[in-house]
């Protein structure tokens, strides 16, 4: 009877053992024993290889099959250190300030950025130390200037020297408007709000396994909203839907909020911002300036953050029954708070005294 063949993530897993460098030379030669009868090599080749004998090749396999690569553990092996020497810890801090992991090490030469598994890992393949916790290696990143950052998303799109020309130009116009007090900024952006449940991780007592009821139907509604980068201030609208029509409505509920004051406007490009309707009540009210964001680079959009800090705040891990009345109290949180973020790098209390 023919011995079943090992899976795809068996044979990688084994196969880590004989080609990283973490593992004892038993250990290696153990999991090459299980690989070689797997491929059904004579045994006599395998003992000549190994030096393992029949009956232990056999056990090895029978056991990798039950405990996994427990099997193979050499339990002769030295446990690796758990401090790094002065001089040591000073070489990691340099090597990460200066270098990415797979400048530091071959063995990482897929990876571009640092996190505390690979740094612990490299740590452990040069030093032989094994931290018990993650926090000495937090530390070890405290000391390299790093902070903890999610990696934001960039569309292929995106053209950085439009980007860039687009800063310097905006920056001039913003400045003027940041400095002049009867000039209101607004930086405006539409987002849809769905019955479809949005999940955000969450910290619970261990062994606590929470579950969101998702809605089985789904509607969606439409938010208008503009932050004043002056003030901090959010005006928001709930709409069904996104067109010039709405648009150009909208942009009369915000004069009626500044009926004298010149609005700069900064917004996206979608055709319901270009529209006749709209472009038509802009040149009639003669006191409101547009400036376009650069395409595909919502982070250049304060706006971006006011969206986050809802979604977080009021739908996040909640199931919407009613999107009339989840949208009314989304959009009441937004015009209830301030949301202090910068534009182009202009901060309205440090830079202007606003």
């Amino acid at each position: 009877m023919k011995r079943p063949k090992f899976s795809a993530k068996q044979e990688l897993e084994l196969r880590n053992v004989v080609y990283r460098n973490e593992h004892s030379s038993r250990e290696v030669k153990r999991a090459q024993a299980i690989i070689l009868l797997d491929k059904e090599i004579d045994i006599p080749a395998i003992t000549s290889l190994t030096g393992l004998g029949r009956s232990q090749i056999f056990n090895l396999r029978s056991n990798y099959l039950k405990n996994g690569l427990l099997a193979v553990a050499d339990k002769n092996k030295k446990n690796p250190k758990e401090l790094l020497t002065k001089k040591q810890r000073n070489d990691i801090i340099e090597a990460v300030k200066a270098k990415t992991p797979g400048e530091c090490d071959k063995y990482f030469e897929r990876n571009e950025y640092w996190t505390t598994g690979i740094l612990g890992k490299y740590i452990l393949r040069k030093y032989d130390v094994a931290y018990k916790s993650k926090t000495s290696l937090y530390l070890i990143f405290r000391q390299s200037k790093f902070t903890f950052h999610k990696p934001g998303r960039v569309y292929q799109k995106r053209d950085e020297v439009e980007v860039k020309k687009w800063r310097k130009t905006a920056k001039l116009i913003v400045e003027r408007a940041f400095s002049d007090p009867n000039t209101i900024i607004l930086c405006e952006d539409e987002m849809v709000l769905s019955t479809q449940t949005t999940c955000q991780k969450i910290w619970l007592p261990q062994g606590e396994y929470p579950k969101i009821e998702a809605s089985n139907k789904k509607e969606n509604r439409s938010i208008y909203g503009f932050l004043n980068v002056k003030t901090g201030a959010e005006h928001a609208f709930k709409t069904d839907w996104q067109n010039m029509y709405i648009t150009a409505e909208v942009l009369k509920n915000i004069r009626k909020i500044y009926p004298a004051q010149k609005l700069l406007l900064l917004w996206d490009g979608p055709g319901w911002h270009k529209g006749q309707e709209v472009t038509k009540y802009i040149k009639q009210d003669k006191s409101i300036a547009t400036l376009h964001f650069p395409k595909y680079s919502p982070e250049e959009n304060p706006q971006e953050h006011v969206w986050k800090k809802g979604r977080s705040a009021i739908t996040h891990n909640v199931t919407i029954d009613d999107i009339d009345e989840t949208t009314d109290k989304f959009v009441k949180y937004l015009n209830a708070n301030k949301f202090n973020y910068s534009l182009l790098g202009f901060n309205c209390k440090s830079d202007f005294g606003v």
